[in-house]
């Protein structure tokens, strides 16, 4: 399966506003699809770039370098945005968007190990070139601390009863290895799902350090974002959808504390305001079945 971006007219149109020129940052390029379009909407004179940690990405990413003078990719995770971003003298920007979660490219070849639909080495690295894979690492891992990912990043109940499993097979190299361990120590499977799903995610946050990078990326973006520039974030799950939410949450409320008890002595400290919240729409999910998770969170940069 091709990658088919997700919420990709949504996402777009929420970030430029009606804005068709300045600079923009794709903190996920992935296979290019949103950069692309945001390309496609700008004017000669405006700059998109683009970060990624996976090697598949970077070299698409060079293909769309030589289309387009206007794109310039970066090797590196969207957790080093702003430093990156400076040593291109770049402070502020008009727009940063980010498709979190895994492409389908990724998912579908058996070589990545994403995916327990086709067996394959256990790797789920997204830089593939570099840290360890997941069979090295589920090999060095404690039984408790693995069932504590398990239970955290993959909110799966049976985690304890699945990292023991997990642990007690000893060296394991490819997925479908790995999903059957999983499969037999699951004593209850959710309907149409099946029982390795929340402990592969779990595995692959945990290695890649996703929500790490999310919640070091966020701060960064808001950061380097002009006045009235915008934020536009999807994400796949609860822990993406609920850090992204906690964030703006946060930083579009007003504190309440007045400071020594005095009414009309407080600081706004808010710097970003809601804009939208969307889901993909029925359309999209019969054409995209993977984007039925999606949540695309917007919010615009306070002066």
């Amino acid at each position: 399966m091709s990658h088919i971006s997700v919420l990709l007219h949504e996402t777009i149109d929420a970030l430029l506003a009606g804005r068709n020129t300045g600079i923009y940052v794709d903190g996920t390029f992935g296979r290019g699809g949103h950069t692309r379009l945001l390309l496609s909407k700008l004017d000669e004179h405006a700059r998109v770039y683009g970060f990624d940690k996976d090697p598949q990405a970077l070299e698409t990413a060079a293909i769309l370098e030589q289309e387009d003078p206007r794109f310039k990719i970066i090797h590196a995770s969207f957790a080093d945005l702003k430093d990156a971003l400076a040593e291109l003298g770049i402070e502020t920007v008009d727009g940063v968007m980010a498709d979190l979660g895994v492409s389908s490219p990724q998912l579908d070849q058996a070589e990545r190990g994403f995916s327990f639909m086709k067996d394959g080495p256990l790797d789920m690295r997204m830089d593939n070139s570099q840290g360890p894979t997941a069979a090295e690492w589920l090999l060095e891992i404690e039984e408790e601390a693995l069932a504590n990912i398990i239970f955290k990043y993959g909110e799966e109940r049976y985690s304890r009863r699945i990292a023991k499993a997990i642990k007690a097979a000893g060296q394991i190299d490819t997925t479908a290895q790995l999903a059957e361990i999983v499969k037999v120590a699951h004593p209850k499977w959710e309907k149409n799902k099946h029982a390795a799903t929340r402990t592969f995610q779990a595995i692959r946050i945990a290695i890649n350090k996703e929500l790490e990078d999310i919640e070091i990326f966020l701060p960064q973006a808001v950061e380097i974002l002009k006045p009235e520039a915008r934020l536009a974030v999807i994400s796949f799950h609860s822990l993406e959808d609920r850090l992204i939410k906690q964030f703006i949450q946060k930083e579009s409320t007003l504190d309440e504390d007045f400071g020594w008890g005095m009414p009309g002595q407080q600081k706004d400290t808010r710097r970003l305001k809601k804009v939208s919240r969307v889901k993909a729409s029925d359309e999209e999910v019969k054409a995209n079945p993977r984007s039925r998770s999606a949540w695309l969170r917007v919010a615009e940069r306070l002066a």
